[in-house]
């Protein structure tokens, strides 16, 4: 075989390792990962929003509704009228808590560097474990920890 013959070989086979050996991984901070297009970076994390825990008492009307129908539906006569009080009542706490607990939810802003260089904001109610540099996967527009 000539000599130009197997040079030109040598360095067409470089060439092909080269090519194979960077298809799919790469390396960021010195780990190394599998490449993901929903993935990216932490940069910060911002309390957006606190939740005040106020209520409007729309949620205390709806329970005592709802409360007072279901009560009408015991007895009969004056303990008709008992089991709606009392059934509008409950109904109406009930209802005033499950709003409140609405309301006391804090809104996070998560700053994302994705992959792909594009910085993206995530809004959510929870902090899930994140922290400034998490590796993190979007999914559903929530960003999970890694």
């Amino acid at each position: 075989m000539n000599r130009n013959a197997l040079l030109l070989s040598a360095l067409f086979s470089f060439a092909l390792v080269g090519c194979a050996s960077s298809g799919g991984y790469g390396y960021a901070g010195g780990s190394h990962y599998s490449r993901c297009v929903n993935c990216g970076v932490v940069e910060d994390i911002e309390l957006v929003a606190h939740g005040s825990g106020r209520t409007s008492g729309g949620g205390a009307v709806l329970g005592a509704i709802v409360g007072g129908v279901i009560g009408n539906q015991v007895g009969s006569g004056s303990g008709r009228k008992a089991a709606t009080a009392a059934g509008a009542i409950a109904g109406g706490i009930a209802g005033n808590k499950i709003e409140r607990e609405r309301n006391q939810r804090d809104l996070y802003a998560v700053f994302v560097r994705m992959d792909d260089g594009r910085r993206l904001v995530f809004e959510q109610h929870q902090r899930g474990g994140l922290y400034e540099g998490a590796r993190v996967q979007i999914r559903n527009g929530v960003a999970y920890r890694l």
